[in-house]
């Protein structure tokens, strides 16, 4: 952090100890215009001065805020897609936000995509109606990883998915759904991303 008023020292304990001394708050606010929201929190806007906004947020701060705040505690809103996504007959998936979910800033991802589950195939490692983290940078396919694939016509599925020769075994968890298979040279272009995490109920509310 590019602090003139306080030793790198001083900064390093503050890190240690997740916690920014107050008098900097009003120091940065002084000097830079800082929200202190955006400086504990991580909540924009970055400014409350914009007239002293005079240096972009990056170049002030070499380090995000966040390693100062308890990244458990803070959450961000995210936007949630059905399955079927925005057209069910184009060739790649687009997501079609239906609603909006608050989730842990550490389950964030830069390309996360977070749909509602709309099968049972998964059941009971992922229950019809839960939230799902996909991250859309992850597109490897390691034996039994979860992933979310593209049919056309159909939509968003998600499966255990393992190699065989050369055609990919997408296995249900629940018995009463069939496996599927897809030829290996179309995986990675079917392929939304892997699975993250996964936020249900599992026990009636």
């Amino acid at each position: 952090m590019i602090l003139h008023l306080n030793r790198q020292s001083s900064i390093s304990d503050a890190k240690r100890r997740c916690s920014i001394p107050a008098d900097w708050f009003l120091k940065l606010y002084r000097s830079h215009g800082l929200d202190p929201d955006w400086l504990s929190e991580g909540v924009e806007p970055v400014y409350i001065n914009d007239a002293k906004a005079k240096i972009p947020a990056d170049t002030l701060l070499k380090e995000t805020p966040a390693p100062y705040g308890k990244m458990n505690s803070r959450s961000r809103v995210v936007p949630v897609s059905t399955m079927a996504g925005a057209n069910k007959e184009a060739a790649a998936w687009e997501p079609k936000s239906v609603e909006e979910l608050s989730v842990p800033e550490s389950f964030c991802r830069p390309k996360l995509q977070v749909v509602k589950n709309d099968s049972a195939s998964m059941a009971p490692v992922i229950g019809r109606g839960a939230f799902v983290g996909i991250d859309c940078n992850q597109k490897e396919h390691p034996d039994g990883d979860l992933c979310a694939v593209y049919f056309p016509h159909q939509g968003l599925t998600i499966r255990r998915v393992f190699m065989q020769g050369d055609t990919f075994l997408l296995k249900a968890e629940n018995g009463q759904y069939s496996d599927l298979t897809i030829p290996a040279a179309e995986m990675t272009e079917r392929t939304v991303g892997r699975v993250i995490w996964v936020l249900q109920n599992l026990s009636p509310m």
